[in-house]
């Protein structure tokens, strides 16, 4: 009997609802992480006695942040050639197919959601977002203290956003040996991206390691002692370890838009990356505990 030597993937990415609208699995993947974050930040603020009333604010300060952020992240990044000949995709989550009718009288376009977001751009946003936050709704906390409250449902938030791009057969890892029983087939894969052969599940890769890194954050947050207390502790170690997982992760994917390699032979996730583990270690600085870090 033939053993499995990969993974066929052929998944459904969107539910067709009315005339020519459809909801994407990637976009019910961000309902679901702002949803579980507004729920993890809720249980947080009531453990650290903020009152609930600053949590609303929250939601939309990072919300507008992280997608005004990604977006821009995504255009100037990665795609800017695209979008200075498609301007209208850049603000509307719509994409030109002249085939298609949306909602029934828009000619020439179809609904296909917000799907190119930059977690670079989304990461500034948030960054932003939340400086101002801390300033004009949460003056009695520090930016930093929420660094290190926001950083975990932010990680975990990551896991989905990951899993969207899985079903939406984005942001493909290189092609593997066909032997590797977790290779993937992505049967809807992007044409830019080549042959459809068996590739590594990068996807899969990095939502795993955000996992891991959310599960770890939690549980420092959540058996805190004296030596953890201290601002920009957990927020360093979630800019440390998530974006070294995302330095080391994109050695096996593809490009993404006009993405290239650059000096080093490291490509643009990569260098945008470093940036933030650097700030990560500035933020790990501050916990004035360095010397327990390796004790963890």
């Amino acid at each position: 009997m033939k053993t499995l030597e990969y993974i066929n993937w052929d998944p459904v990415s969107k539910f067709n609802l009315w005339k020519g609208f459809s909801i994407h699995i990637y976009s019910l993947m961000f309902i679901i992480s702002f949803s579980l974050g507004w729920y993890i930040m809720k249980y947080i603020y009531n453990n650290d006695n903020v009152h609930k009333k600053y949590l609303d604010s929250l939601f939309v300060y990072t919300f507008f942040g992280s997608f005004l952020g990604a977006r821009v992240g995504q255009i100037f990044f990665y795609d800017l050639s695209y979008f200075s000949d498609h301007w209208i995709e850049a603000f509307l989550p719509i994409r030109h197919n002249k085939h298609n009718i949306l909602l029934g009288f828009i000619k020439g376009y179809e609904f296909v959601g917000y799907r190119g977001l930059s977690s670079h751009g989304a990461t500034v946003g948030i960054i932003l977002s939340s400086f101002f936050y801390s300033k004009k709704i949460l003056n009695k906390k520090s930016f930093i203290w929420l660094c290190d409250r926001l950083c975990i449902p932010v990680s975990i938030s990551a896991v989905f956003i990951r899993i969207g791009n899985f079903f939406n057969s984005e942001i493909v890892g290189k092609p593997c040996s066909d032997q590797l029983l977790w290779g993937v087939k992505f049967s809807k894969m992007d044409t830019e991206y080549g042959e459809i052969v068996p590739r590594h599940p990068a996807q899969i890769y990095e939502s795993i390691g955000y996992l891991s890194i959310f599960l770890l954050i939690w549980y420092l947050y959540e058996n805190r002692r004296k030596k953890y207390e201290y601002d920009g502790f957990l927020s360093g170690i979630f800019f440390i370890l998530l974006w070294s997982v995302r330095f080391l992760i994109e050695f096996i994917k593809e490009p993404q838009g006009e993405e290239v390699i650059n000096f080093l032979s490291l490509n643009t996730g990569q260098w945008l990356s470093i940036p933030f583990i650097i700030f990560g270690f500035l933020l790990f600085n501050l916990s004035k505990i360095r010397k327990y870090f390796f004790f963890l």
